[in-house]
């Protein structure tokens, strides 16, 4: 059961909310009003004397409707079994974390583009962080409620910090140096393991990417430029740490053993592009690249793992 529930989570919820906010973000640049950008300096705020109070209560209605319908969905099709009294399930250990990182990713990712998706309707920049912080964690929230109701679950505590934590991380930056300097990242491989265990790792390459924790990897990309502002860095090339696991056929460490495999951990060391450093006059491209800055394009890489240090001259 535990299996079941961390394959899912946050990955489905979180992704489709952020694929939602992908396209409202998009319908806005067709709509000819400003592109979002990372770097969220005061300066660079563009604050209208009158918001737009229409874009602004339909964007609240859209994300209601999808908050609320995703709720809806997941209460009729997750939760088969009748609800029972609350129970808390310490589920720290499983997954060697991954499922905690995927949490932190996606809490991050709806905070940010939900900041910049409200920031498209005048409001005052203060409102706009704190609109996309909370999102980050609101839009996670019922489900851990969810899981704690349920008979097959439980509310996981580790799940709730990762949710506060990516949003955390997100708000931080902005209040720390009034803009994004480290960014949370994502990439995947498909690997041969969902094939052991197709039900729990993907029964097909559509499957496999939201649930096989062995071919993702969640990075922290940074520029050196952005903390050495005189040096002659590139501002768009990054250093990216990253960690995965490796041979993880169960939730638990002890399991995927008896099945005959030896989990392990992986650290990763590559270059990284960001993208909305890459100046454009087009709106529509600014905007792509603010969009495709939440995944890690593939690089070299250096593994770091129990079996020593080993050379990825193409990783992803």
């Amino acid at each position: 059961m535990a299996d079941i529930s961390k394959a899912r989570q946050p990955a489905f919820f979180g992704l489709l909310t952020i694929f939602f906010l992908l396209f409202l973000n998009h319908q806005s640049v067709s709509q000819e009003v400003s592109a979002p950008a990372d770097s969220i300096r005061q300066d660079s705020v563009k604050t209208q004397v009158h918001p737009n109070y229409a874009m602004l209560r339909g964007i609240f209605a859209a994300q209601s409707g999808l908050y609320l319908g995703t709720i809806y969905g997941l209460s009729k099709s997750w939760y088969k079994n009748k609800l029972t009294h609350f129970k808390i399930q310490d589920d720290s250990r499983e997954w060697l974390q991954m499922d905690k990182m995927g949490h932190v990713y996606t809490s991050y990712q709806i905070a940010r583009h939900t900041a910049a998706l409200y920031k498209q309707t005048g409001i005052s920049k203060r409102q706009m962080l704190v609109y996309g912080a909370i999102s980050g964690v609101i839009f996670q929230t019922p489900i851990e409620i969810l899981d704690g109701f349920s008979p097959d679950y439980g509310f996981s505590p580790g799940d709730m910090i990762g949710n506060i934590a990516g949003s955390v991380i997100f708000l931080g930056q902005i209040a720390l140096w009034d803009e994004i300097r480290i960014q949370p990242k994502w990439s995947f491989h498909y690997t041969p393991l969902s094939k052991v265990r197709p039900e729990l790792l993907g029964s097909n390459r559509y499957e496999s990417w939201l649930k096989d924790y062995n071919g993702q990897t969640y990075w922290f990309s940074a520029s050196p430029k952005s903390f050495f502002r005189g040096s002659n860095w590139p501002a768009w090339l990054c250093f990216s740490v990253g960690y995965g696991i490796q041979d993880m056929v169960s939730a638990e460490r002890d399991k995927s053993i008896e099945m005959g495999y030896r989990p392990y951990r992986q650290f990763y060391l590559s270059l990284d592009i960001d993208l909305t450093k890459i100046k454009s006059r087009s709106k529509f491209v600014r905007t792509i690249g603010f969009l495709a800055n939440s995944l890690k394009i593939p690089a070299p890489a250096l593994v770091l793992s129990r079996k020593g240090i080993d050379f990825k001259p193409f990783y992803f």
